[in-house]
């Protein structure tokens, strides 16, 4: 009876999507039982990995609500605006240009030259093509979203898109052919080393902290974050519940992340879920601690920024250490995103959200460690190359981003002027009010 269940479920397959599109659709050839399985099989892997990509697409609600609940009431507008354009702006210049550029066929190992605009797809093709493109295209939409945290409360709409599409189209792709170009049809010079980044920390989230970096020093502080004499004027954010409700989303859509990565069902994805969640919550505990034991009280961005900073860090090794090793990455994340996030105040790069820090400084740091604590045991040839490839990610990607916003700035502007930065860019760049019911003030405004 048992060796019926899969050709009875092949058949009713068939029978339903005969009913549902009469003959045009032709059924596969089934002639035994592997077949059927593994067509099941087949059909698991698009299903599981187009959820995925949908729990990665919610990430952008949850970028969006930390990025709001950080900053002031006054540029709510604004930065739903630019995530929303984040991922809108990043489809279309994926599909034209990145996805060729990272998956395309290469012959030299540094970008592919194939592929663009779906062009491997055609009726009749490998369907594989989509759904593998849907899960890539929400990967480059997190790239370029990070840097939105970073650059939040004074730069202007219309620089912010330009970048927006350059980074899907170019930043991020040709770093990701590095790294990931043979899981299509491509080949990168960095995987040949035997690179280990199996979701992102690097590829995805340092791309992205390091472009927020650029971007960051180019504009320059909000005006009110810094006193004459240099020290650090705190500006508060407007809805930390929002923030709070923004990282428990992203840490959902971490799930489709890091297991997703696998565009497999298969069992593989359980240690991935494990190590992914044991990461995030020693991070956020740790990150707690340490805040506590520096200002007396728990402080909740930190802890907030403890919980990310130990899914960026297990991003890279979530399917190759083990689940105490995952322990391990989160709660150096979680340690080392507090002062990370110190530092960078004290240097006065100011980053309204932490992005550099959870995503660039804890996306290094959970590559290196993906070779450190990898199941199959480490060797110095393993960590150099985890090295090599944490540093030509920063070495291609912040010159390029920090050229290109100086590009921006001297070409249509980067920066907002004075007293639209006072007004908030709600009203400057979009003529709304996120609260019209309530009085926003401008806090740490001198």
């Amino acid at each position: 009876m048992k060796k019926l269940i899969l050709p009875i479920l092949y058949l009713l397959t068939v029978v339903s999507m005969a009913w549902a599109g009469g003959d045009e659709t032709p059924a596969p050839t089934i002639t035994s039982n592997a077949d059927a399985i593994a067509l099941v099989q087949s059909h698991a892997d698009y299903m599981w990995t187009l959820v995925a990509a949908a729990l990665v697409f919610f990430m952008q609600a949850g970028f969006a609500m930390v990025e709001a609940g950080f900053t002031r009431a006054k540029n709510a507008i604004n930065i739903m605006m630019k995530n929303l354009m984040d991922f809108s702006m990043g489809s279309l210049f994926y599909w034209a240009i990145g996805f060729g550029l990272m998956f395309g066929v290469s012959k030299t190992g540094f970008f592919g030259t194939t592929g663009f605009f779906l062009s491997d797809f055609t009726v009749g093709g490998d369907p594989w093509v989509l759904a593998f493109w849907m899960f890539q295209v929400v990967f480059a939409a997190t790239a370029s979203t990070i840097v939105s945290g970073a650059m939040a409360e004074r730069t202007k709409f219309s620089g912010y898109l330009l970048y927006s599409a350059v980074i899907s189209a170019i930043i991020y792709p040709i770093f990701g052919s590095w790294a990931w170009g043979s899981l299509f049809n491509g080949s990168g010079w960095l995987e040949g080393l035997g690179f280990i980044d199996f979701a992102g920390s690097t590829v995805v989230h340092s791309v992205g902290g390091w472009a927020a970096l650029a971007g960051a020093i180019v504009l320059g502080p909000r005006l009110g974050k810094y006193t004459k004499e240099g020290k650090v004027k705190p500006i508060l954010g407007h809805n930390i519940p929002l923030a709070a409700i923004g990282v428990f989303i992203l840490w959902l859509g971490w799930f489709g992340f890091n297991p997703g990565s696998t565009t497999a069902a298969n069992k593989d994805i359980a240690m991935i879920f494990v190590n992914t969640n044991l990461a995030a919550a020693t991070g956020a505990v740790v990150a707690m601690f340490v805040s506590w034991l520096k200002f007396g009280k728990p402080e909740v961005g930190m802890s907030l920024n403890g919980a990310l900073a130990g899914l960026v860090g297990i991003t890279a090794g979530c399917a190759n250490v083990t689940p105490t090793s995952a322990i391990i990455i989160g709660a150096v994340a979680g340690c080392l995103v507090f002062f990370s996030v110190i530092f960078f105040d004290k240097i006065r790069v100011d980053d309204p959200v932490g992005a550099i820090s959870v995503h660039g400084v804890c996306g290094a740091w959970g590559t290196l460690a993906a070779g450190l604590f990898n199941i199959g045991g480490t060797t110095m040839g393993i960590i150099t190359v985890q090295l090599i490839g944490i540093l030509a990610c920063f070495a291609w990607v912040f010159p390029l981003a920090f050229m290109l916003f100086k590009l921006i700035d001297k070409t249509i502007g980067l920066r907002v002027s004075k007293e639209e930065e006072l007004d908030g860019l709600d009203d400057a760049e979009h003529g709304g009010n996120a609260y019209p019911d309530f009085t926003t003030i401008n806090h740490g405004i001198m």
